[in-house]
């Protein structure tokens, strides 16, 4: 079997086990957040941090709600990380440094998890498991929240209540993340992957002596890594690590995790809304952006020119030979077209126009289908733009899902749009007219340029994934880093939470026949289009100066 062959058949195994799985639990979804009922361990949660479930909230108390766990889990995940070397199951790390513990604590909060250290020589078993491990749940299920409140926000009308943040968290964690992850962690672990708490021991004998490596709950933690979209690794490794990532059908299980709950929640949007045919149509433009991506980097990658490439039978520089180029390149599209940011494979080594496809990925927003939660939103923004943009076009006033679309709307849509770029470009331009940042890279000319703008595109677009090759672990990266991510993650919810308050306050408005059909293929192919010309606008030049220019020299 050709490796050209092998990859297509990955690819329909992943398409068939996403469709099976995507009306049962995108409905499921639509149940878990449509319930009145609490169990009785989720009453005991609300005892405890002294919340009413049923008290419904209006956006700004969403918001505050939002803003007020996730300061408080950074303090405490900053304060874990201090204090390592006083803990139980440290391994004998010693506590992390202040920078290196803001730029952690930031990143694992905003589902980002970008990483500036060595797992497993910097991080013990209570860190990783009650600190790292316990934040992969969480900040998944706070963007899961956000975007239900956005649902919520379409679907209901006159009022300005989007539900309650503490139930929709306690909610997305125990009853879908939890469950998912549990049986994921089983299925790793059938695969190879570890799940122990042992110490630091040698493994096998290798030239000038053993080599050590520290066991872990690896399975546990993989899971829920893939599963909400964080992609922080166990090992430095991370998914290219046998211990993570053993064989091709963990890697293709893998895979199915992190594109699992993003796509599924939008037949959840459907539900909620009351229109199966709108969550296709958001589907359909998600569905097509992938796919697209997914063939054009397993083409790139398997025609590069060249004798070394044509022996190898593709570019196999920085790739592992237990996934070979289709399941890295698979692996790729759907971690940076996700909030996920796990690797199995050195993004630094594609081609130059690899690289710049994981780029433009996470460039567009993340929305293809995006992380959890955050694709759905995210997805919904740039809906309300092509309305919009539409509605020019014909002289009417944009209306979408009953909604009309004005002023106060659009402004806040076009700012949720505009903080990622400004975040990624201001940093990247800071950092390269400043001589410390450059000596961290590794490479010149266009690739290094690609290393700096790589990062912040990562770090504001909560990815996390690295180019490689760039030395984060400064305190210039691990303060602007950090502070990108928390930007990046919190200001774009301020701008969704308010757009969902706006959208709840109004009157339902009367279909005619002048109205933008919205569950139409038409409209989810202007949906596509809006999304790759404002994107195209905004990062072309970045792109031209570092992956373009290094695609068109080789």
């Amino acid at each position: 079997m050709s490796p050209q062959l092998a990859g297509v058949l990955q690819l329909t195994a992943l398409i068939a086990a996403l469709a099976l799985s995507y009306r049962p639990l995108g409905d499921y979804m639509a149940r878990v957040y449509s319930s009145e009922k609490h169990y009785r361990p989720e009453k005991w949660i609300y005892r405890v941090i002294g919340a009413n479930p049923a008290a419904e909230m209006r956006w700004p108390a969403y918001l505050r709600g939002v803003l007020a766990f996730s300061a408080v889990s950074v303090l405490l995940l900053y304060l874990m990380q201090r204090v390592q070397g006083s803990l139980p199951g440290s391994l004998g790390f010693s506590s992390i440094d202040p920078d290196q513990a803001f730029n952690t604590a930031a990143s694992f909060v905003a589902n980002t998890n970008w990483q500036s250290y060595y797992g497993e020589q910097a991080m013990g078993h209570v860190v990783q498991t009650g600190g790292l491990a316990v934040q992969n749940f969480l900040s998944a299920a706070v963007g899961m929240a956000v975007a239900v409140a956005l649902v919520r926000g379409f679907a209901r009308s006159r009022t300005g209540e989007l539900g309650n943040f503490w139930a929709d968290l306690v909610r997305g964690t125990v009853r879908v993340l939890l469950p998912i992850a549990f049986l994921g962690a089983i299925v790793l672990v059938a695969c190879g992957a570890i799940q122990n708490f042992s110490g630091i021991h040698s493994v096998g004998q290798f030239t000038g002596g053993t080599q050590e490596w520290n066991g872990g709950a690896v399975a546990s933690q993989e899971a829920i890594k893939e599963l909400g979209t964080n992609g922080g690794g166990y090992f430095n490794a991370n998914s290219a690590h046998p211990f993570e990532n053993p064989n091709p059908l963990s890697n293709l299980f893998e895979i199915f995790l992190i594109l699992l709950i993003p796509f599924a929640l939008t037949r959840t949007f459907g539900r909620m809304v009351g229109s199966l045919k709108q969550g296709y149509a958001i589907l359909g433009a998600m569905a097509v952006i992938w796919l697209g991506f997914s063939a054009l980097m397993m083409w790139t990658e398997f025609t590069h020119r060249g004798h070394a490439f044509e022996i190898a039978g593709g570019a196999m520089e920085g790739k592992e030979t237990r996934f070979g180029i289709a399941g890295s390149s698979l692996f790729a599209v759907a971690t940076t077209l996700t909030s996920t940011g796990a690797v199995n494979s050195f993004h630094s080594s594609y081609t130059g126009f690899g690289g710049g496809i994981t780029l433009l990925g996470m460039q567009l927003g993340e929305i293809a289908p995006g992380g959890v939660g955050s694709g759905l939103y995210g997805m919904l923004i740039m809906a309300v733009i092509a309305v919009f943009i539409a509605g020019l076009m014909v002289g009417r006033t944009p209306e979408y899902l009953g909604k009309k679309i004005g002023t106060r709307q659009i402004q806040l849509a076009a700012c949720y749009i505009l903080v990622t770029p400004a975040l990624v470009l201001g940093f990247t331009a800071v950092a390269m007219a400043l001589p410390t940042p450059a000596d961290s890279m590794t490479n010149s000319g266009a690739h290094g340029f690609s290393e700096i703008l790589y990062a912040y595109t990562s770090a504001a677009n909560n990815n996390g994934s690295a180019f490689a090759g760039l030395n984060a672990d400064t305190q210039w990266f691990n303060t602007t880093l950090g502070i990108a991510m928390l930007l990046g993650r919190f200001l774009p919810m301020v701008f969704v939470l308010a757009l969902a308050g706006s959208l709840a306050e109004q009157r339902p408005v009367p279909e005619t026949a002048g109205t933008l059909r919205t569950d139409k293929p038409l409209y989810a192919g202007l949906l596509v289009g809006t999304i790759l010309i404002i994107t195209g606008l905004t990062y072309f030049p970045a792109l031209a100066l570092g992956p373009l220019a290094e695609g068109l020299a080789s």
